[in-house]
């Protein structure tokens, strides 16, 4: 067992807490925004530039690593956690206040031309509503830009046969138990490639592509291999899934 922390009354409650990571790895941000920049093409005037949702946009880097990849377009990052908008204004000119779930985000259905929803999914209670919620705004042909961790990520694979609790995967909200890792971030569900391309079908997208992507927290020594792992989706740490609205 690793470090403890005070336990949280509830979720909001426990992404509210500063010390919780809203961050995630540059290379993955960068890799997800080339797909998005080819998909969008370039923005060069008012009729080419569009409308990008960044939801679970979190401290804001990752909006940050992606806007040069995006110029012309127009990024807005939307989050629920106050403190993760408090520090996203440091990268983002006006982070917006929102929901998946309750009232719903604050936009008008149709209005997006494309979503990012980089490593949120795996937080979420119901993610069918998200879904549900993203394909509402996202205009008919509208792109899904979704990561997630890799629930059969290579080293999980081997992780598993040892009989050792797969790493992204947690059993608590105080501490990590059972598996290599100290930061508690909060997972609640995790993905094979398999189950997140039958998932998102299922919501009304239509899978264009899956790649895959380094996790940051691979020790460094392990990191060439962990490179390598993502020229093989079905083995990489981290899934980018591009999907359009069907």
């Amino acid at each position: 067992m690793t470090t403890t922390r005070q336990p949280p009354k509830d979720l909001r409650d426990f992404y509210e807490d500063p010390a919780v990571p809203v961050a995630s790895g540059t290379p993955r941000s960068r890799r997800q925004a080339r797909m998005l920049a080819a998909a969008l093409g370039p923005g060069t005037g008012t009729h080419t530039t569009r409308t990008v949702l960044d939801i679970g946009c979190g401290d804001g880097t990752a909006a940050a690593t992606a806007a040069p990849l995006l110029t012309g377009h127009r990024v807005i990052g939307v989050d629920w956690s106050q403190d993760a908008l408090r520090r996203a204004r440091a990268h983002l000119t006006h982070p917006i206040r929102g929901e998946l779930t309750g009232p719903g985000l604050p936009f008008a259905t149709g209005c997006a031309d494309a979503v990012l929803f980089s490593e949120v999914i795996e937080h979420l209670v119901d993610p069918d509503a998200a879904l549900d919620e993203i394909r509402r705004v996202l205009r008919p042909g509208g792109h899904l830009m979704l990561s997630t961790p890799n629930l059969a990520a290579w080293y999980n694979r081997a992780l598993l046969l040892a009989g050792v609790q797969p790493v992204f995967s947690e059993v608590s909200l105080r501490a990590i138990h059972g598996r290599p890792g100290k930061e508690v971030v909060g997972h609640l569900r995790l993905y094979t490639p398999r189950a997140l391309r039958e998932f998102v079908a299922a919501a009304g997208f239509e899978v264009v592509r899956l790649e895959g992507a380094p996790f940051h927290g691979v020790p460094r020594p392990l990191r060439p291999l962990d490179r390598l792992a993502c020229a093989r989706p079905s083995l990489a740490s981290i899934l980018l899934l591009h999907a359009r609205k069907t």
